[in-house]
Formats: C-alpha cells, sequence, structure tokens
C-alpha cells in the first residue's frame, strides 16, 4: 500500500477514533429534521446557498433518516464541487467508482460492481441510454439542473428499476418546497492546458440559469433551467497493438513478448451540451399534488485523430519483406519487449474523424392524493434516446510505395512510449491518399435508439392499531416497456477516379506536435472534406459480415410489491424499517437477421426472433436501529437481480457448416438469457453529531448465484437453420447439433467489501479551526468471482479475470475552508487497477486492464453577502485534473502497455448569481 494510501485510510479511521473518544463531549448540533420528507429538505438546501457546509449537512440529513443504506449528494455538492459532470461528484461517495471517457468521469461502478450492475433513475424513474447498453453516461445530464443524487444501496420492495450493485436517483427540483421564487445565472470560462492544436483552440465555457416561481397563492410552481457547455477536446495518446505475442520475429530472442504495431496521435475537437429542465407543479389543497417533470438534452460531440502509425510485422506484405529486423534489444524481467531499433517499416498518417450526436427526450406526470387515512400515487412516464455517429478515416503514406524506414523504440509504461522515425513526415505534398498497407479508408454510421414507457400506482394505508410495531402498509404496481435497436452501416472508403493524391493546401489544418512521442510533426487535414472530394463512401448493412450488426431488443416487465413499514421501540433503540417483496415478471425478445450461406443467392438474408419469459420472486428487509448518542445500526437483507445487458440480448448470429464433418456452428447473441441473480447482507454502523458530521463503518457481502459472460456450447440445436441445407455432392449429411458461443448463464461466486467514512468539521474540536473540514472515505472490495471473456483474450488473456470494474482499493478525500463567503476545497478520487470497459474499432465492447488513478481538483471561490452591493454574486476559479493525471491501459502485466492518454489540466473561471 502506497503513503498516499495510508494516508487516506488513516484519515478516515483516526477520525472516527477521535470521535468517539470525544463522545458526549464534542459540540453537535441538534438541527430539526422532517422524516417525512428529506428529499424536500435537499430540494430547499438548492436554492440557500450557504457554502459547502450546507450542502455536507443536507447530504448527512438525507443518511440519518434513510431506512436503507444510502450515500447522498446535495444540490451544491453538484453545483460547486470543481466537476465537468454530475459523475464526478457521485464518484466521491463511499462505495462508489468512476471510468473516464475522454477525460471525463462518465460511467458509474457501486462497491466494485461494473455499471452493468447499476440502474439509474431521473426524479424515480428508469431512463433510457444513448449506449449499447443500460447504462447511463452521466455527462448527457447537465449537473447545472439537478438538485441532488441519492444512491441506494440495499434494496427495497417499494424501488422500481433498481439495480443489483445500487440505485442512482438523479432529482430536480420541486417548486412548491421554495418559500420564495429564485432565478440564477452560472458562467464558466475554460482552457485546456494542453493548447491549440489543429485550428483547435483550447477555450471552451459553460453557461446556466434557472428559474423557479410560485403563484400568489402557492397553488402553482414552476421550474425551468437551461445549460449550455462547449468544451475543448484536447488529447495525447501513444497506443500498442493488442495482444502482445511471443512469435518469432528476426533480432528477437525466441519467447519475446511483442507489440505488432503502435500509433502516436493528438486528437482535437470539442463537445457541445444543451439541456432544458421544466416542472410544473398543481396543488390546489393537501390532498393532491399534480407534478409534471420534462427534460431534454442535445450533446454533440466532434472530433479528429491526427495519427502516425506503424505496423511491426506488415509492410505490404506479411511477414514483412524486405524483413522487419530487430536491433541493439533491449527486455523488461518478463521478457517483453522494452526497446530497441526496427528496420523495415511502412509507417502511415492518419487522419480518424469522429461525429456523434446524442438527444434524450423524457416528460412524467405524476398525481399523490392524500385522502383522510390513504395515499395513492400514479405516475406515467416517457423517455427516448437517440444516438447518430459517423466516423471516418483517411489513410496516406509517402511514396513510391514502398517508402521504408527505421524507427527507434523506447517502450515505457509510464509515460509516453517513444517511436522516432528516420524520415520526415512533416511535408503533406509528400504523404498521398492511396491504397496503403490499411487501405485507403474506412466509415463507419453507427446509429442507436432507445424508447422506454412506464406507468406506476401505488397505495398507502395504515395499519391497524392492534399491531402497534407497524405504522402503514404499501402496495403498487408497475409495468415498463422497453424497445433498444443498433444499426452499423460502414464499408471501405474508396479513391476516386482521380487516383493516388496528396491533400490540397485548402483542406489543410497545419502541423501537429508528436513530439511527446519521439515522431515530431505531422500534418492534420479535413477529413470529411477530403472524403468528399478525393474519395467514394457508401456505407451497408447488407454483407454477411455486416447482417448481424443490426438488432433490436424489447423487454416488457410488470411488477408488483408489497411491503409493511415498521416503527416501533426496543428497550433503548427506536426501529424503523421494511419489510417486502417485490414481484418481476418479464418478457423479453429480440429481433434481427443472419446470413445463410446455403440458400440461394438473394435468399440468403433471413430474419430471427426469439425470446422467453421468467418471473423472479425478490423478498427484502431494511432495519434502521437509532440508539442512544446518536448511535445508528443499519441491517439489510435482499434477493437481487440485475437484467442482462441489452446487446447480450441480441438475436444476432453468424453461422456456418463444417463440410468436413457436417457438424454446424456459429457465434452470436443470447435473448434466452436469465439475469444475474445474487443474495445480499448489508449491515452499516454510524455515528451522527446532528446534521454537523459522522463517521460510520458499512459491510456488504453478496452472493452471485449466476454470472453472464460469453461461452461455447457443444449441444446447441441448430435444426431451424439447417432445415433446408443441401449439402454438396460427396459432404457428409449436416448434423442438427453443433457449438455455438454467444453469452451465457454461468457460475457466480461471492462478493464482499468494508467501506470506512468521516464527515468532520475541525470546530468539532476547537473554536479556532472553524471553518475546516474534511470529507474522506475509504473502501476495500474483494470478490471470488472470476470469468472468461473471449471476445477481449487479445487485452486480458484467454483465462479467467477479475469482475470489470472492480477496483479493490477507493479511496476519497475533501479538504475544505469555508468562511465568511470565502471557501477553498481541494477534491481527490483515488483507485487501485481495475478491468475496466471500452468501444473498439468494431464498436463492439472490449475489456483492458486500467492502470489505477489518482484525481486531484480544486476551487477557490468568494460569496458577496448581505448589505453588500454585490449580494448574490459569487467569483469562483478551479482547476480539474491538477496532476494530469494520465489514463492508461495494459495487456496482462504493466510492462506491455496498450494505452497512454493525457487529457490535460483544465482550469476555469466564472461566477454565479442569484436574486
Amino acid at each position: 500500500m502506497s503513503k498516499l494510501d495510508r494516508n487516506l485510510l488513516s484519515a478516515a479511521l483516526s477520525s472516527a477514533l477521535l470521535m468517539l473518544a470525544a463522545g458526549a463531549h464534542a459540540q453537535t448540533t441538534t438541527n430539526s429534521s422532517n422524516t417525512a420528507a428529506a428529499d424536500e429538505a435537499t430540494e430547499l438546501d438548492a436554492v440557500k446557498v450557504t457554502g459547502i457546509r450546507r450542502g455536507i449537512e443536507s447530504a448527512i440529513s438525507i443518511k440519518r433518516d434513510a431506512t436503507q443504506i444510502v450515500e447522498a449528494v446535495s444540490a451544491e455538492d453538484i453545483g460547486k464541487l470543481p466537476d465537468v459532470s454530475i459523475a464526478e461528484s457521485i464518484a466521491r461517495l463511499p462505495g462508489v467508482s468512476a471510468q473516464r471517457v475522454a477525460g471525463r468521469a462518465q460511467v458509474i461502478s457501486v462497491r466494485g460492481l461494473s455499471p452493468d450492475f447499476a440502474t439509474t433513475l431521473l426524479n424515480g424513474r428508469e431512463m433510457v441510454s444513448t449506449g449499447d447498453n443500460r447504462s447511463v453516461e452521466f455527462d448527457q445530464y447537465p449537473s447545472e439542473l439537478v438538485s441532488g443524487v441519492t444512491v441506494y444501496k440495499t434494496p427495497d420492495a417499494g424501488l422500481f428499476g433498481q439495480g443489483l450493485s445500487g440505485t442512482l436517483d438523479m432529482q430536480t427540483v420541486r417548486p412548491l418546497n421554495f418559500s420564495e421564487s429564485v432565478i440564477t445565472l452560472n458562467g464558466r470560462y475554460q482552457r485546456n492546458s494542453l493548447g491549440e492544436a489543429a485550428k483547435t483552440d483550447p477555450y471552451g465555457n459553460r453557461i446556466s440559469g434557472s428559474w423557479i416561481g410560485q403563484s400568489a397563492d402557492r397553488r402553482f410552481g414552476f421550474s425551468i433551467g437551461y445549460s449550455h457547455s462547449d468544451t475543448p477536446i484536447q488529447e495525447n495518446q501513444v497506443g500498442l497493438y493488442e495482444p502482445w505475442k511471443t512469435d518469432a520475429r528476426p533480432g528477437l530472442a525466441p519467447g519475446t513478448w511483442a507489440t505488432d504495431g503502435m500509433k502516436a496521435l493528438r486528437r482535437t475537437g470539442f463537445t457541445k451540451r444543451d439541456g432544458v429542465m421544466a416542472t410544473l407543479q398543481f396543488r390546489p389543497s393537501n390532498a393532491w399534488t399534480s407534478t409534471l417533470d420534462m427534460f431534454h438534452s442535445r450533446a454533440e460531440q466532434e472530433d479528429t485523430a491526427n495519427q502516425f502509425e506503424v505496423n511491426t510485422q506488415f509492410n505490404g506484405s506479411f511477414p514483412c519483406n524486405p524483413a522487419c529486423v530487430y536491433s541493439d534489444v533491449r527486455t523488461s524481467e518478463n521478457g517483453s519487449f522494452a526497446g530497441g531499433t526496427l528496420t523495415g517499416v511502412y509507417p502511415l498518417v492518419r487522419g480518424i474523424y469522429n461525429r456523434r450526436e446524442d438527444r434524450i427526450s423524457a416528460v412524467g406526470w405524476s398525481n399523490e392524493f392524500n385522502f383522510e387515512s390513504a395515499r395513492l400515487f400514479t405516475d406515467i412516464s416517457w423517455s427516448k434516446a437517440k444516438r447518430s455517429e459517423i466516423s471516418l478515416e483517411n489513410n496516406a503514406q509517402r511514396l513510391p510505395n514502398p517508402s521504408l524506414d527505421t524507427i527507434e523504440i523506447d517502450i515505457r509504461s509510464n509515460d509516453f512510449t517513444q517511436l522516432a522515425p528516420g524520415l520526415d513526415y512533416s511535408d503533406p505534398a509528400r504523404l498521398f491518399l492511396t491504397n496503403t498497407i490499411y487501405g485507403s479508408g474506412y466509415g463507419k454510421t453507427p446509429q442507436v435508439e432507445d424508447e422506454l414507457k412506464a406507468a406506476r400506482i401505488g397505495l398507502t394505508l395504515p395499519a391497524p392499531g392492534s399491531i402497534t410495531w407497524l405504522s402503514e402498509f404499501d402496495f403498487g404496481l408497475n409495468h415498463t416497456d422497453r424497445e433498444k435497436s443498433k444499426r452499423q452501416p460502414e464499408g471501405n472508403i474508396n479513391l476516386g477516379p482521380q487516383g493516388d493524391t496528396a491533400i490540397a493546401d485548402d483542406l489543410q489544418y497545419g502541423l501537429v506536435d508528436l513530439g511527446f512521442a519521439g515522431v515530431g510533426y505531422i500534418p492534420a487535414w479535413n477529413v470529411p472534406g477530403a472524403v468528399d472530394r478525393y474519395m467514394v463512401f457508401e456505407p451497408t448493412e447488407d454483407l454477411d459480415y455486416l447482417i448481424p450488426k443490426a438488432w433490436t431488443v424489447s423487454e416488457k416487465i410488470t411488477s408488483a410489491f408489497a411491503r409493511a413499514n415498521l416503527s416501533t421501540e426496543w428497550g433503548v433503540a427506536t426501529v424503523t424499517g421494511n419489510v417486502g417483496v417485490q414481484i418481476q415478471r418479464v418478457d423479453q425478445s429480440s429481433a434481427s437477421r443472419y446470413f445463410d450461406s446455403t440458400q440461394p443467392a438473394g435468399s440468403n438474408v433471413r430474419p430471427f426472433e426469439s425470446g422467453k419469459t421468467y418471473t423472479d420472486v425478490l423478498p427484502s428487509m431494511n432495519l434502521a436501529f437509532q440508539l442512544p448518542n446518536e448511535h445508528t445500526v443499519r441491517v439489510g437483507l435482499a434477493e437481487q437481480v440485475a437484467r442482462p445487458r441489452v446487446d447480450q440480448l441480441r438475436s444476432s448470429l453468424e453461422f456456418g457448416v463444417d463440410e468436413s464433418t457436417g457438424r454446424p456452428g456459429g457465434s452470436g447473441g443470447n435473448p434466452l438469457l436469465d439475469p444475474w441473480r445474487a443474495y445480499a447482507f448489508d449491515v452499516s454502523w454510524e455515528k451522527y453529531f446532528g446534521n454537523r458530521a459522522y463517521v460510520a463503518a458499512a459491510f456488504f457481502y453478496k452472493d452471485l448465484r449466476t454470472y453472464i459472460y460469453t461461452q461455447t456450447v457443444d449441444d446447441y440445436d441448430f435444426s431451424d437453420f439447417v432445415a433446408s441445407y443441401v449439402p454438396r455432392p460427396g459432404t457428409p449429411p449436416v448434423q442438427n447439433i453443433g457449438n455455438f458461443t454467444a453469452p451465457q448463464n454461468g457460475e457466480g461466486g461471492t462478493l464482499r467489501g468494508l467501506e470506512l467514512t468521516a464527515s468532520l468539521p475541525f470546530d468539532l474540536w476547537t473554536e479556532s479551526l472553524r471553518g475546516f473540514g474534511i470529507v474522506a472515505s475509504a473502501s476495500f472490495n474483494d470478490s471470488s468471482i472470476q470469468i472468461f471473456d473471449p471476445e477481449s483474450a487479445n487485452s486480458v488473456g484467454s483465462g479467467p479475470i477479475d469482475l470489470p470494474g472492480l477496483s479493490k482499493r477507493v479511496y476519497n478525500l475533501t479538504a475544505y475552508y469555508e468562511r465568511d463567503g470565502f471557501e477553498a476545497r481541494v477534491s481527490q478520487r483515488r483507485r487501485s487497477d481495475f478491468i475496466g470497459e471500452i468501444g473498439n474499432f468494431d464498436g463492439a465492447r472490449t475489456l483492458r486492464y486500467v492502470v489505477g488513478e489518482n484525481i486531484t481538483d480544486a476551487q477557490i471561490s468568494y460569496s458577496f453577502g448581505e448589505g453588500s452591493a454585490l449580494d448574490g454574486l459569487t467569483l469562483l476559479l478551479q482547476a480539474n485534473n491538477l496532476t494530469n493525471e494520465a489514463y492508461r491501459t495494459y495487456a496482462g502485466t504493466r510492462d506491455r502497455p496498450l494505452e497512454n492518454l493525457e487529457w490535460g489540466r483544465t482550469y476555469l473561471a466564472g461566477l454565479n448569481f442569484k436574486f
């Protein structure tokens, strides 16, 4: 364990011990709390902007009053922490970690399980996603428009759409909870430290505004908010081909691990996002409240990778001819190639362009009726996501073909690998779009649509007076209808009739510096412009290998629950909680097509549909024991499920017949999958000091009875596919049973973890430290589950691997000072190595070992107070990723690196104004 690891853990543990020692002598603040509406308290805090302490105390109040084990982020945490997305703030909570994409925290793992196991709600409603799966990309949701986030770590029978590892519920404001109208305006101007490149500047901005108001009689309330962000994309990257191999290569000792190629690139571009949120509330009396929520987000990302690339095994011939020869070779202790000279390679200069547009729309209408002895709740909702994308590449090389080169290589696991060429690649007039060793180009136009409709009804009745230990009963019914589809037309980008050509000056963006990788300067150009002028791109989805990439998955889930809520006294303990059961009836199906080469021409494309129904009965119990001196012990027991990944449920497949044996074989998705199922046990101890501070320790244990991973079964029934198969003369008859590789329900295992948390203002000890404080957590996870992922064998190997997303250690620390309007804070989140999920060139999911990260952000601000002419104004400075932490991946061991990405530091200056 590193020194920083020990320091962070010591901070949490020593703080807890100090607080316990102080006991009743510690100064506490006993603010009254409304246990019937903790969420309302949170939303009220959203407009009473009095600093980080207000946000922390609001989150503490939510955690303390909950019957489940939860973590919370208040509106001020999101609005004022130096975060570019909600995910940054969520990732600072105990037991939660984030994976960065393009420099931003984008996907969330809860308690060591991958994002597949968590679900995300918006105002209690399950949301669609723009990716291929269910996991939400959080940077689609403007943090400025969200009032709070609650992470439910234990199940509750009354919570629909809950995940196996956790459920994240984002909440927007409720205007009738505010005592007066509020208008807020926010602006940020930002700069990326990597600077300008390829005519793309490093500057961006974030602008938002919101208006919350009520009618004079307070029967009608409204809120509307708008957020715009324009964020630069600046990236330096070196990538090495996977897998590392031990095949024979001239100049390398037998058994030496080596890569087949490497690249260095500078990526430039932008991400623009516009979001609108609106809420209308109508409360004619205390007996009826009607709430209409609306949300829309549009995000556009455009970037170009200006790339130098070399294949170490292929220079137009494989193996290289003339030979690619190593000399002056250095190797690591693990026998991996670490550097030397390589002759006979034929490098490329490439332009790789990507443009993606995402749209998310959501509407929800809820009504709550309060009768004399009952409450009735209804809700209907709809959400839809669309993703449209285009990826284009141009490949250029020096002529004549081949113009072979010699490169000096220095493999670095903790920095950018160096690949210094002998020739000059900075002159665009000497680089030609041609039929290079990788062809002239390739393009894809994937599209994703995800639509979800839901309806819900709930009823709460008081418990009979004769049962004194029960307070009320809840009953509910929920139905969701979801359909997700994907298409991915693609194809070669071929040269036009003009043939080989250099790219004209008017399409050039100038030179980009790849000196960080030893390459020097290469040209950057307008890739779409070059395709339009010099090339032909006609994407299709009807070729045999493209047919399975189009699919539709449908899910209809009907859930019902019954729950008894407890409230009683057991000796000195006040006991609250619930015992209940949720029943889920799932009807899943998928439609796709497959290519049958045995059919006559014109009839090769065949439709295929499959699916199943099943029912799960999920009991749960949550108990909270409130003990003297503000101690609380919580216990949770439950049976849980998590739905399979959407892309795993696709019916897409490829198959063929081995003519030497007549045995069929194939691969694809599996619409017959059962969900992940688990038993869960949770226990936590919490010590509170009013709403001002707390320390906590939580233990969780999950027994996953099954786990879904790709396997090959040898008894798959191909009868429907080979029914009309006619063997060629002289070949054996076709068999009905064969091998099929697809996601399957396999053996599970256990997952357990310990979470330690402390939120401490230092004036608990002495008034001289008023304003100082820390929020710290340390999480330790372990699992017996080992899975196989043949689709990712190139990067993680063909043997068993740990759970994707599992970091065995996760640490978070925020140190702050706040007094008289001045605030300063430094936040750090750290996680150990883990297996992360990325998208590969084919647009498919793949796994890689990711080096643990240590991300540090900081912010200072000053708020003008009452009596000042500038009352309501806050000025701030922020810095994100202060240490310019790189994102690094590797193949099995760190001396076999795959990627090293640097996104730079981001500096922001801005202001907030409330009136």
